[in-house]
């Protein structure tokens, strides 16, 4: 794989054979993050689990104390005064069947979150062969299935965001901006982490977390040690 100057410059800071502690790790990405813009921080935990099994999925949903730094579209399906609710606090496309149709012949998809009132689940399920490989279909679990729509706006808003394994068992999650410095990352980071360790399946079996490493959108990983959070 080819890899930029400014990447090779940057790896050679990052001892490949430490696992940082949390801090440091988190100073270190931001150290090493060698792009002009305002990279996004994100963490890869590979856990000890299977997630072909139903018993062993990983998933849920948090708020991020202070967020993601990126500005997220939200999708609302829903009607009437939910409809209303969902746009006074801040939804950027509300609607039902309309919103549907532009999906399935537009091939539209200007949004990064969907979420859905309980009796437009019926409506949405039309679309889950196009929203669910894009990991945006809603459900209960993350809180994108609710009978506050509102709420569920204001917290995506806030900073909200969903983890689930993918097929290798690794969880890929944006903590913050490189911007935010290593403490409000710390703080971003130790939310998500507990948030993983407390959703740890009874039938995992052996060491939960196998490896934690946080990166910048184009700077080399930093391995974390995760053995106080276990």
């Amino acid at each position: 794989m080819f890899r930029g100057k400014k990447y090779k410059e940057s790896a050679k800071q990052v001892d490949r054979s430490v696992q940082y502690e949390a801090q440091d790790g988190l100073a270190l990405v931001c150290k090493t993050a060698p792009a002009k813009f305002d990279e996004t921080v994100e963490l890869h935990v590979k856990l000890g689990v299977d997630s072909r099994h139903a018993d062993q999925q990983v998933r849920g949903a948090i708020v991020l104390p202070h967020g993601t730094g990126k500005t997220v579209r939200v999708l609302v399906f829903a009607k009437a005064d939910k409809a209303d609710a969902a746009r006074e606090a801040g939804a950027d496309y509300v609607g039902d069947m309309d919103l549907v149709e532009k999906i399935q012949k537009e091939n539209w998809f200007d949004f990064d979150v969907v979420v859905a009132s309980p009796d437009m689940m019926g409506v949405v399920g039309r679309l889950g062969r196009l929203l669910g490989p894009k990991g945006l279909m809603p459900s209960p679990k993350a809180g994108t299935v609710t009978p506050d729509v509102a709420k569920a706006v204001q917290e995506v808003k806030a900073g909200k965001i969903e983890y689930r394994l993918d097929k290798t068992n690794i969880i890929h999650c944006p903590i913050g901006k490189v911007s935010f410095g290593p403490e409000k990352l710390l703080e971003n980071y130790t939310v998500l982490m507990n948030a993983i360790v407390k959703a740890k399946p009874a039938a995992a079996k052996g060491q939960y977390i196998r490896s934690c490493v946080a990166a910048s959108t184009m700077g080399p990983g930093v391995r974390m040690n995760t053995a106080k959070l276990i």
